[in-house]
């Protein structure tokens, strides 16, 4: 069994891995027909418990609740299975293949693992360990009948698993991007590094076998790889499982972000035929404030479309290029430089309509860019041409 010189790191991946988990079962009640969702729900959660039970004082107090010396080792190592079977089970319905293929492999998956679970608990009921080990469980008990062949199964097959995982992993990054491929890089090494903790304990029992001592490998050096690659494994699963929607999320707050200078601009422009529904930003999902600032921000462009001047757009169009702008920059710094002036024809004489409306040239990727104009300097000093070209058309 896994133990170490703390409790501390134990129970602290173990609480990371649950509360993982823990977050992701709103979504599994909506969606529990989603196999990989369930894998993944299943490894945190297998991982979690494993992470705890083989905490030092978890295997001495479920010992004495129990009654059973050395109980704790079926229980964590019939976890450990799970959690291998979890790895491939998730990894299989991860990758893109045919529906039928993937869910034959993870039939399979779950039967063979499902077995092996079962072989370790018949074999650890077949053998005899009436002293307790909560530390050298698998060194001591290493010659011992049953319990032998229970500690080698279990072993390799955790480290066969792990290797494979990791290969898997590897080979399968090098197709995707993104933060599936993040977490897929994160997971290869992680598996590694569990396949390097079997064969110490390997080693260890090995050692046993030729009448050699190597304990120390089991109780000092192995648990120091436990905690490091649960809470890799966890990161390395959780990229992929939220990385889009943060990457979705930060995606609309820049987009927030950028329109706050046309906000700033249109938020105090009259919209009568509109309807403005106030929503809170500390309360509102980025997404709906995004959909709405949106909204409102189009239906001030179209009250102030009566509003716009062509020749201030040329005027300003003109002097933009004669500034050093390429055209299309240009052309973004006219229709920021008209929808100021329309702002201020509307402010100083809010009934006069000087002009038909026409139909909105902007779309929604429009908008940040005509923003950043907006905020621009040129804009800015281009109020005086535009107050003077007001009082011109005014005039004529």
């Amino acid at each position: 069994m896994t133990s170490g010189p703390s409790n501390l790191g134990f129970y602290l991946s173990g609480g990371i891995l649950l509360l993982v988990c823990a977050l992701k079962v709103p979504a599994l009640v909506r969606r529990r027909h989603d196999t990989l969702l369930r894998a993944a729900c299943l490894l945190l959660f297998s991982a979690g418990c494993l992470m705890i039970l083989a905490a030092p004082d978890s295997i001495t107090a479920l010992n004495r609740l129990t009654g059973i010396p050395n109980i704790a080792a079926p229980a964590v190592y019939t976890t450990t299975v799970v959690f291998s079977g979890a790895s491939l089970v998730l990894i299989i319905n991860w990758r893109p293949a045919p529906p039928e293929q993937t869910r034959r492999f993870t039939r399979l998956c779950v039967a063979a693992y499902g077995l092996i679970a079962l072989a370790v608990i018949a074999l650890f009921w077949a053998g005899n360990a009436p002293v307790e080990q909560p530390t050298l469980f698998d060194a001591y008990y290493a010659t011992t009948p049953y319990l032998r062949e229970m500690i080698v199964l279990y072993l390799v097959s955790h480290g066969v698993t792990m290797a494979i995982a990791s290969a898997l992993c590897w080979r399968w990054s090098g197709t995707v991007g993104g933060s599936l491929r993040a977490g897929l890089r994160i997971l290869a090494p992680t598996y590694l590094i569990i396949v390097c903790y079997d064969a110490l304990r390997l080693t260890a029992v090995a050692a046993r076998w030729t009448g050699h001592d190597l304990d120390y490998l089991v109780d000092e050096v192995s648990p120091l790889f436990a905690a490091p690659a649960c809470l890799l494994g966890a990161l390395g699963f959780a990229l992929p499982l939220i990385g889009p929607r943060v990457a979705e999320t930060a995606r609309v707050l820049r987009q927030l972000w950028q329109l706050q200078p046309l906000w700033r601009t249109l938020r105090d422009v009259p919209t009568p035929s509109a309807v403005r529904v106030r929503l809170p930003w500390w309360r509102t999902p980025p997404a709906v404030l995004l959909t709405g600032r949106r909204t409102t921000l189009y239906d001030a462009l179209l009250a102030l479309a009566p509003s716009y001047d062509p020749v201030v757009r040329d005027a300003a169009y003109h002097a933009a290029l004669r500034g050093g702008e390429e055209d299309s920059r240009a052309a973004i710094t006219a229709d920021a430089a008209m929808i100021l002036a329309a702002r201020d024809r509307q402010r100083s004489s809010p009934g006069h309509l000087p002009h038909a409306p026409h139909p909105l040239p902007w779309r929604a990727h429009d908008l940040p860019s005509l923003s950043q104009a907006l905020a621009s300097p040129f804009a800015r000093n281009f109020r005086e041409y535009i107050v003077s070209s007001q009082k011109a058309v005014h005039h004529e």
